[in-house]
């Protein structure tokens, strides 16, 4: 670095502190310089000042500068410039961890949070190495590693959250990301502990220095490489797991601070250690003084999480379109299977339905305990609606899926991973709020509107990487991940409609009406009907463009045709029951696996398998936690995410297996 630009990140932090400070506080210069001198505060303004700005401040510094040496010791650790807390998974696994402990032992978990944190960061993060191998650390795999394990975890916590809601409410805020303080208890009790683990981490500044020329390097100079990278590894996930357990989930800073400090000239490690430290703590003190400007605008509290992912989010879509290798570009292969459905499969699929219709429609939970009846009058008339509801919403995602994997020829491909099911669920949760109506209410027309803007915008932002099933996956999470954000803003306030629309986001099917359920259904029958019909389409579509187009296909105008059903069957189904996660990922993989080839048995099957598990994910989620609910949808979701998860894990294997048969 030239002598100018060290002190480039030093002043930064220093100068959003200082604008911070004086946009916060309510009281004079002349106070306030009286007060950071010591005075006593005298008047309401001056302990707002001193035991609620002033803390505020200093917590988004130390988080800040935490996250942002988190992120340059993963990056460096890996090699990896999109390594990061939230990317590869630590976060998300830190805050489940609290989540959980919160649950099951509320004194526990208040005495030892970074160490519950801890264990939650180092699970999650060796879920990851597990995933991508530890050269896949190094590219875009490690990135949908964790991003993938972020909703899994993210799934999970939802459901164990929605157990408590309203009373656990204080956790949606605080997993959006919160720095409110009212004293300095929590800033002595981070500090000491995130300062212990900076100067550990500036302590190995050698090592780093020895693996910037390679393992084989290092070694080479007499290194010895497994206990230095966990203990570099250890420090990263501390730093994460202490801020996690203070302030809550908190992304992208650890992202977008090392990024900053190179462009300030930051090349070696010491100075990048450093100069991440400063920008995340800028980056963090940004955010938050955005949040607190808009908390007095929209006179509701907006999480300083949310905030940070609004600017996050876009900045990973730019970051990993300029940082793609070969490997980064390779297609993946849809699961094995037989070449054809063989009637022993047909008679399993038979009875997997009837098996779920049973369960469904005559077991159950009471007060007198496990009941096997045809359910009476009255809980028919509710569970009737529930059990068709579940199955139409089923059957409708997975026939989006199938659409949606052959026309842009990724078995990736999902409403939910495209990012089309958080554009439906951000434009009704907006059209709520703002009008005042239902949610239930609020239309499908709108949920298309935020569907179909989504999938326009990933379109356009993959068509120069040939629809690259990694690259397409990353970009929709991120665009996914940037509309969470806006919802949590959106629903930060906590009023009793904030509660229940939270409820809704799970995917419930508590409120569906019969006519809703009968529309759903429709809807499914409809759409499966159509794309049978058409499903020559679809095989020459997957085949190739110009294989299509030489048989006579009309490429544009189907492929047009096919993503408005997909994006009309996601949307018609948020717009119903809230947003189904996985359905469209798993049931068409489901289909294949079971050796339905051919489009026309691919439609059939998925829609069919669809159905069964969402009947099936109802069922749980009414039965599971008696007297208590879970919405379907996210059953449906740790089910469905656990599948990502393992299809990840058989890519690797495969391609494992490959490249030692060379």
């Amino acid at each position: 670095m030239t002598w100018t630009r060290p002190i480039a990140p030093v002043a930064l932090a220093l100068a959003v502190a200082l604008m911070h400070l004086w946009l916060g506080a309510t009281v004079d210069a002349a106070r306030l310089f009286d007060l950071l001198t010591g005075a006593a505060p005298e008047t309401f303004d001056d302990i707002r000042v001193t035991q609620s700005v002033l803390p505020r401040i200093a917590m988004g510094l130390i988080v800040g500068a935490a996250l942002g040496l988190a992120g340059s010791l993963f990056q460096q650790l890996t090699g990896n410039r999109l390594a990061s807390p939230l990317t590869l998974g630590a976060s998300s696994g830190a805050w489940l961890a609290m989540v959980i402990a919160t649950f099951l032992a509320p004194a526990f978990a208040a005495s030892s949070r970074e160490w519950i944190s801890l264990a939650g960061a180092t699970g999650a993060f060796g879920l990851v190495v597990a995933i991508a191998g530890l050269r896949g650390l190094m590219g875009l795999k490690a990135v949908l590693a964790g991003m993938a394990v972020n909703l899994l975890l993210g799934a999970v916590a939802g459901a164990i959250v929605l157990m408590q809601s309203p009373y656990f409410g204080h956790l949606f805020v605080w997993g959006a990301g919160d720095l409110g303080q009212s004293g300095w208890g929590a800033t002595l009790w981070a500090a000491p502990r995130l300062g212990l683990a900076a100067a550990g981490a500036f302590c190995c500044v050698r090592i780093l220095t020895l693996l910037r020329s390679g393992a084989g390097g290092a070694e080479a100079r007499g290194l010895a490489l497994t206990p230095w990278l966990t203990m570099i590894a250890a420090l990263a996930l501390f730093l994460t797991a202490v801020s996690v357990a203070t302030v809550g989930m908190i992304g992208f800073i650890g992202l977008l601070a090392p990024t900053v400090a190179r462009s300030c000239g930051a090349r070696r490690p010491a100075s990048e250690l450093a100069a991440s430290a400063f920008c995340g703590a800028a980056l963090l003190s940004a955010a938050d003084m955005i949040a607190v400007g808009a908390s007095v605008t929209l006179r509701d509290m907006v999480p300083t999480g949310a905030a940070a992912a609004l600017a996050g989010a876009p900045a990973l879509v730019l970051l990993m379109r300029r940082r793609l290798g070969a490997a980064d570009h390779a297609q993946l292969d849809m699961p094995e299977g037989p070449a054809g459905l063989r009637l022993r499969t047909l008679t399993g699929l038979g009875l997997l339905m009837a098996a779920a219709l049973l369960l469904a429609i005559c077991v159950g939970q009471g007060d007198a305990g496990w009941r096997l009846a045809w359910p009476e009058g009255v809980t028919w008339s509710f569970r009737w609606p529930r059990i068709l509801g579940a199955a139409g919403a089923g059957g409708a995602m997975a026939l989006s899926g199938v659409v949606l994997q052959r026309v842009i020829r990724n078995p990736l491909a999902s409403p939910y991973i495209l990012g089309m099911s958080s554009g439906a669920t951000f434009a009704l949760v907006l059209t709520a709020l703002v009008s005042g109506t239902s949610i239930y209410a609020a239309g499908a027309p709108i949920a298309l509107l935020g569907s179909g803007i989504v999938l326009a915008i990933l379109l356009l932002l993959v068509r120069r990487h040939a629809n690259a099933p990694m690259i397409v996956a990353l970009v929709g999470i991120s665009l996914g991940a940037l509309l969470d954000a806006l919802v949590k803003i959106a629903l930060a306030a906590g009023t009793a409609d904030s509660f229940a629309i939270l409820g809704w986001l799970g995917g419930s099917t508590y409120r569906v009406s019969g006519n809703a359920a009968l529309t759903l259904m429709m809807l499914a029958l409809v759409a499966t009907a159509a794309t049978f019909v058409a499903r020559r389409w679809l095989t020459l579509i997957a085949s190739g463009d110009a294989v299509a187009a030489a048989r006579g296909l009309a490429v544009v105008r189907i492929r047009t045709a096919c993503l408005c059903l997909a994006a009309s069957l996601a949307a018609g189904v948020t717009a119903m029951m809230g947003p189904v996660a996985f359905v469209g990922l798993v049931a068409p993989h489901a289909a294949t696996m079971l050796g339905a080839r051919t489009a026309g048995a691919q439609v059939l099957s998925a829609v069919w398998l669809g159905a069964a598990l969402m009947i099936l994910s109802d069922w749980l989620g009414r039965t599971l936690i008696y007297p208590m609910q879970l919405p379907a949808g996210t059953i449906a979701a740790c089910v469905g995410g656990t599948y990502f998860i393992l299809l990840l894990v058989r890519q690797r294997t495969r391609r494992n297996g490959r490249m030692s048969g060379l």
